[in-house]
């Protein structure tokens, strides 16, 4: 599956779908789309990361995805 949106698939998506969702950043509307946020995560501003691990948890639970970074892991429990 393709993890590329574009413009206008974007601009659909309510902002629950996304990661950060005031910002509108890290769409997940589905298990590609979370496997992509997760390979993103570190682009994510370190005040953000926290919030971002939470979402992408959240997210990977409603489609099945295994999350086994430490990395995300660790983040979502500050």
């Amino acid at each position: 599956m393709d993890d590329r949106l574009s413009y206008r698939e974007k601009e659909a998506l309510p902002d629950s779908a996304f990661g950060l969702p005031e910002r509108r950043e890290y769409p997940m509307p589905d298990a590609a789309h979370v496997r992509a946020a997760e390979a993103y995560f570190r682009y994510c501003p370190e005040e953000l990361r926290p919030k971002l691990a939470r979402a992408i948890l959240q997210r990977a639970k409603e489609f099945g995805v295994d999350v086994e970074s430490p990395v995300i892991l660790g983040y979502a429990d500050q």
